[in-house]
């Protein structure tokens, strides 16, 4: 049975859930791919703007090395020296061609692992972190439940083939959006080629990266290809146009790099970010209790742009299911600062919380001295 992401006390994985529970309407036209899974997202709101099995556990190939770097750039450090092991030099598929006891930075094995998918280099990156690579696949596997992947299991963190090495659309979305926020993981994914030093041989090893949508799809920023026979072609995309990210997953696609451009042109063309609030903007105004004032106005923390579909024809605009609620503890009690928060708007897209946002107080109120009590209290007789 597929699990579902929970509740969690963590607002962070409780907002995920939330943001990604969301798929596209039955009535919307959605475009048509080879995959066997798919899903497409916005990375800015976590709206999912396309989904085609989900939650369909398969294996994923290379695209592990994604949660690979995540960790080593974690719990690493890009200038750390590691010793290539004897395992890691002797791993199968494709390689850096690391030889045993050769020395390489951090760094140069990320560059070794993104761009040319090298299994070697995910080996001695697993054995510096974690001591061996079983050890390694377990953080993985952890790592990936604590960021709301919870039907992942990696047991090694290269991608070949493994009976209970697997992980959805869903889960991969999840583990790659994360990524995608650590700059130093987008710097590396992006990079066309790089040269690494090879001791002991008249030459460099120069990397290209197998990314091809970097130079075929306009804001193509990253991020992994896979492939083996029973996982197929697999393949995590992302671009960025006008401020906006998409991210792209799809797995067992025969037509891996036609699928992705399909989805991203998806997103780009029939969606359009809208901003429904602005940082600083006056919301309402709230009582105050034993305050030189008696109202205080609450104004937005923070700035809140949500994608919308782009009606056509007699589709109705979706700006009407985009709801709010207000959670403040009312009447509030003076003293107030500018800027103290004083509660959340919580945003609702068709119902599921896509959102909340700290609820300031726009202005000082004072709190009301004894004095001044006795003043208003005579003066209301009067």
């Amino acid at each position: 049975m597929i699990k579902r992401a929970s509740f969690r006390t963590n607002f962070m994985l409780l907002l995920f859930f939330f943001l990604f529970s969301f798929t596209v309407g039955a009535e919307t036209t959605l475009p048509e791919i080879s995959a066997e899974a798919a899903i497409l997202f916005d990375w800015n709101s976590g709206r999912i703007l396309y989904a085609k099995n989900p939650y369909l556990a398969r294996p994923v190939a290379s695209t592990t090395k994604i949660m690979t770097a995540v960790i080593a750039l974690e719990k690493g450090k890009l200038n750390d020296k590691i010793i290539t092991s004897p395992r890691a030099a002797n791993t199968g598929g494709s390689s850096i061609w690391l030889e045993e006891g050769e020395v390489k930075n951090m760094e140069e094995l990320l560059l070794g692992l993104m761009l040319r998918s090298g299994n070697d280099a995910a080996v001695a990156i697993a054995e510096h972190i974690s001591g061996s690579v079983e050890d390694f696949a377990a953080l993985m596997t952890q790592r990936a439940a604590e960021l709301g992947a919870l039907n992942t299991s990696f047991c090694n963190p290269h991608g070949l083939h493994h009976p209970e090495h697997y992980s959805t659309p869903y889960d991969m979305a999840l583990i790659s959006a994360h990524a995608m926020g650590i700059k130093e993981f987008r710097r590396i994914v992006s990079t066309a080629s790089a040269v690494i030093s090879w001791p002991e041989q008249p030459w460099d090893r120069v990397l290209y990266n197998q990314n091809k949508l970097l130079t075929s799809y306009e804001g193509a920023e990253g991020i992994k290809t896979g492939w083996t026979t029973p996982a197929g072609r697999c393949f995590v995309g992302a671009a960025a146009r006008d401020g906006r990210r998409l991210i792209s997953v799809v797995l067992n696609a025969p037509r891996m790099w036609e699928d992705t451009q399909i989805l991203l042109d998806y997103g780009f063309v029939e969606f359009q970010h809208k901003c429904f609030l602005k940082k600083g903007q006056h919301l309402k105004s709230v009582a105050v209790e034993n305050g030189m004032e008696d109202k205080v106005k609450i104004i937005a923390s923070q700035s809140f742009g949500f994608p919308l579909k782009i009606p056509k024809n007699n589709e109705g605009s979706e700006d009407n299911k985009i709801t709010y609620r207000f959670v403040i503890n009312e009447p509030l009690q003076a003293p107030l600062k500018t800027g103290e928060k004083v509660g959340e708007l919580e945003i609702s897209f068709c119902k599921d919380v896509v959102g909340r946002i700290d609820l300031l107080a726009g202005h000082e109120v004072r709190k009301i001295s004894f004095w001044e009590k006795l003043k208003r209290t005579f003066g209301r007789r009067e």
